[in-house]
This record gives structure tokens, sequence and C-alpha cells, in this order.
């Protein structure tokens, strides 16, 4: 068990970005199969935000929950906005705004962790921590938490009110968490909750390839998902999925025990909607990487090995970069 806002929590989470239909059409039944199969699995850390299928997958997870009585720790976030144009907002009254919309469609008086989603750049970090820190004095929220920000912004933060998690996307082909945050948050106690483990489901022996991407599929924008990069970081990848093979491990199951082993503090939050890959996934936390095995994907996979950025140029918006 690792430990997240106070509570103890499976080595993986359930990342539920895809019950809003961003990576193409939702099904009800489909999401709520998956939902009762993390129950069963002892997966019991949800991660989901506002903007999400524009409130679509809290709709689905409150209702799930009401249906079922079962016991999850929720995780949402807010700050990300759409209309009139999408923008960034950490005021005071947008973020009760949105949180209490959020309460509504989980269909809880609370939450254990609210992050804000973005941070925006013109308002003082620590007078958002402010704001946070009441929510959590009103009983409304158990913990605070950040997404993507810097290791100087953490420590702004944490020393107006204690930050129980930190959310960047952080994986073997993304790792700039490593150039501070990682650390940052190990000595600060901070739970560090890996987003897109997976690499945005490349580091998976189903990826069916970028020409199966739905219509609206944001990674079809994504610098690693156009040539002549994708092609080159496709040849890494077959390389590391070959190596599993030999080793009797899935890729996926393999990519998320590399990110288990960077650290006690670390929780990957893969996502999915499909009972069958979630039962996957949880297999990452039974495989012990040796160091040999380390070394080996280190080789396969070395730090920088991805080509072109993570994200399209309008996505890096409020994105904090550091290093």
């Amino acid at each position: 068990m690792r430990r997240l806002a106070g509570h103890p929590v499976g080595p993986v989470g359930l990342g539920c970005m895809s019950f809003g239909g961003i990576y193409g059409a939702t099904d009800v039944e489909e999401s709520f199969a998956c939902m009762q199969a993390a129950v069963d699995l002892g997966v019991t850390h949800w991660d989901v935000a506002e903007i999400y299928g524009a409130g679509v997958s809290e709709k689905a997870i409150g209702q799930f929950l009401a249906e079922t009585g079962a016991q999850v720790m929720l995780a949402t976030k807010a700050g990300i906005y759409t209309q009139p144009t999408r923008h960034f907002s950490n005021a005071a009254d947008d973020l009760r705004r949105s949180l209490e919309g959020s309460l509504e469609r989980l269909e809880r008086d609370r939450v254990e962790l609210f992050y804000v989603h973005r941070r925006e750049a013109d308002r003082p970090i620590e007078e958002v921590t402010e704001t946070l820190a009441r929510f959590v004095e009103e009983g409304l929220i158990g913990g605070i938490g950040f997404s993507e920000i810097s290791p100087a912004s953490l420590r702004r933060a944490h020393a107006v009110h204690l930050v129980a998690a930190v959310q960047s996307e952080y994986s073997l082909w993304s790792r700039q968490p490593e150039l501070g945050m990682i650390q940052t948050c190990a000595e600060l106690g901070v739970a560090f909750v890996a987003f897109s483990p997976l690499a945005r489901g490349v580091l998976s022996d189903g990826f069916p390839g970028r020409d199966a991407f739905p219509e609206g599929d944001f990674r079809k924008g994504q610098p690693r998902f156009l040539d002549p990069n994708y092609q080159a970081n496709m040849a890494y990848i077959q390389g590391f999925r070959s190596w599993c093979a030999q080793r009797g491990w899935s890729t996926a199951a393999t990519a998320l025990a590399w990110v288990l082993a960077q650290g006690e503090h670390v929780i990957p939050i893969p996502g999915t909607r499909s009972a069958a890959h979630l039962t996957e996934l949880v297999k990452g936390a039974e495989i012990a990487l040796s160091d040999e095995d380390l070394a080996e994907i280190e080789r396969l996979l070395p730090i920088g090995f991805a080509h072109g950025a993570r994200y399209a140029p309008s996505q890096w918006a409020a994105v904090e970069i550091y290093g």
C-alpha cells in the first residue's frame, strides 16, 4: 500500500478521463464494468476532473457509487474552463463553484483530494493555496494538490499549507519530473501522482496505432504522433515490447512496474474504461524489477529517447516548465 492525502491506497490508481469520451464514444455499461473491476481489484484511488467530458466522467462515477455503495478515495480537479473560450482561473469564486459542481455530480459532500488542474500564472500560488486551505477547513476536501507545477511552486505552496499531492505526466517517454519534482516531493512528504504512465497508450501490447485514433482524439496533434517522430518512437518502443514479452510480462504492466520503482511516494494512475485492461494493469504491482532489469530498460528506452514534444504548442499553456 502507498499513502495519498492521509489514506492508504493501492500502488496503482485509476485515471477516469476516458469515461468522458476523450478517447472515443463513451459507454456507460463499459465504464461501470471497469469501476466494478476496480473495486474488486482493490483499486480504490480514482482520479477525475471537472473538465473530463464536461462533467460526464464525474456523473458516471457518482451514479456508480450511489448505486453500489462502493467506498473509494476520490480526487478531482478544477481550474480549466472552456467558456466563453478556453482559459485558466484559480480565483476563489471559480474554484469554489467548480468544487460544488463536482460534489453534486459525484453525489458526495466532500472529496478526499482536490487539485488545481492548471495554475493561473498571474495569481500567486500562495493565494491559491490559501483558498484550498479554506476548503479543507470547511470539510469540503481532505487534501490539496496541484497538477503540472514546478518544484519551486510546490515549495512556495507547501510553505502555506501541507500539499498532499502533485500530479504530472510521467512515464518512460516523459521524464521531466526527474529534474527535481520527484525529489522535492520525497523531501517534503508529498505524493507524486503520475498520469499517462503508459505514454498515452503507446506502452501497451494492445496499442492499435495512430491510424485507429477516432475523430477528435487529442493525440492526433501531438508531435510524438506526427511524422517523422512517430516512426522513430515506435522503433524504440518495439524493442521494449519484445524484451517484455521475453520476460513473460505485458508491456503495460512492465511500464507501470518501472514507474512504481521510482519511489514509494510515486503512484501511477493509468487511464482506462476497460475492466480487462485494468486487470492487466494492476499486475504491474506484482513485478519486482531487478537492478539488471532497470538497467536494460534504460538501455532500450534511454532518458530523452522520445522524438517530439509531449504536447502541441497550444497544449503547453499553464504547464510549468523547469529544469
